[in-house]
């Protein structure tokens, strides 16, 4: 897996650089718990399905440029469960646009099937993916926001799957139909997102 933790200028611009082309760029937050209100901002992951990248902010780390490509509308960000993401980026002065998120996508496609749409089932029926989660629970308040190897491998292991997987869903909902039920869900996502930001 291509790497890259952006701590310095010079990283942060090859990162940009090399991401900024994409068309779509999977991406994924770390924090301290689950409520932006009340919690920590740690690291933000991008990929381009090659190329990864972490943010660590935790180590101090601003996020700069990266918050330009999070804006660009031009560039599809993937999340899986956006709405939690988003929640953190806003709180820390971050606009997102142009969001696709694989867990709205999962939930349209398996409704009524009576199966988790949660990351690590989604990828393991799609790619046979196995995530190892339990790296997540040294995330907490108490973490000293240190990004080792291991921790920075956790962090990226999902996102490097989303641009592949947005692929496969957006096959499947097109065959199916089910491309304007999904658009109206993302619609409410982002109608709240861009509500939630002109009251802040």
């Amino acid at each position: 897996m291509d790497i890259l933790v952006a701590r310095t200028d010079a990283e942060i611009e090859e990162a940009c650089s090399r991401l900024s082309g994409a068309a779509c760029l999977g991406c994924d937050t770390e924090t301290s718990g689950l409520s932006a209100q009340y919690g920590k901002l740690y690291s933000v992951q991008f990929s381009d399905g090659k190329f990864n990248v972490l943010v660590p902010i935790s180590e101090g780390v601003s996020l700069g440029r990266f918050a330009d490509l999070l804006a660009n509308a031009d560039v599809i960000k993937i999340f899986h469960n956006a709405k939690f993401d988003l929640e953190f980026l806003r709180a820390h002065g971050v606009e997102t646009t142009n969001v696709f998120d694989t867990m709205i996508a999962e939930k349209v496609l398996t409704r009524g099937a009576n199966q988790s749409a949660s990351l690590a089932e989604t990828l393991y029926r799609y790619f046979a993916v196995d995530l190892d989660k339990s790296q997540r629970a040294k995330f907490t308040r108490t973490w000293n926001g240190l990004w080792t190897d291991e921790l920075v491998n956790y962090a990226l292991s999902d996102v490097v799957h989303l641009p592949r997987l947005m692929a496969e869903q957006n096959a499947w909902m097109e065959k199916l139909g089910m491309l304007g039920e999904f658009a109206s869900q993302m619609q409410k996502i982002m109608a709240h997102e861009i509500h939630e930001r002109h009251e802040n």
